[in-house]
């Protein structure tokens, strides 16, 4: 199996980065899963460090962002506070941002972790890169959009103009009338 083989793409990874209280996160686990650990592992090795995890790195999820993530991305209605007892999540999800993930895999210790975080890096790096060219072209736009209602405000006015009547003693009034009787 080649080196490629063994991780995930950068595609993949982007696609399990979530926007969440306004910043990109990965859930544990997603994480964990890239990582080749189980996510209680994970959250194991991060609670023994938790000096290592300050709230801009990781948080847990609130039960509102959790359900709003579940309609979002299809999370089962099983995995956090089953009643039914059919497995799933005991507790609400960790949140890791894209400096939490890098600690991540250097508490878990892995080879695995490391060289999957860079990965992981990479994927956040381009999404970045993807975010400040669309704020480029929305600055482009928006400067487009000025200059060329200058010109369409003058093509309305000449509109305006041709349909403005010349004769000005056969005004129709606009809008409804009483009906006349004859």
């Amino acid at each position: 199996m080649t080196k490629n083989n063994l991780f995930a793409s950068v595609g993949q990874i982007e696609s399990q980065i979530l926007l969440v209280r306004g910043q990109r996160i990965m859930l544990d686990a997603d994480l964990a899963a890239l990582y080749e650990v189980e996510t209680g592992a994970l959250n194991r090795a991060v609670k023994r460090n938790s000096e290592r995890f300050p709230a801009d790195f990781m948080f847990q999820l609130t039960a509102e962002e959790f359900t709003d993530l579940r309609c979002q991305i299809g999370i089962s209605n099983n995995s956090v506070g089953n009643a039914a007892g059919r497995g799933g999540r005991r507790h609400l999800p960790y949140a890791f941002t894209e400096h939490g993930t890098i600690m991540a895999a250097s508490v878990l210790n892995s080879r695995r972790a490391v060289e999957a975080s860079v990965q992981v890096v990479r994927a956040f790096v381009q999404l970045r890169q993807m975010l400040a060219s669309n704020a480029e072209l929305s600055r482009k736009l928006v400067a487009m959009e000025k200059n060329y209602d200058i010109k369409f405000k003058a093509i309305f006015e000449a509109i305006h103009q041709l349909m403005t009547p010349t004769d000005p003693k056969k005004k129709h009034s606009i809008g409804f009338a009483p009906w006349e009787k004859k």
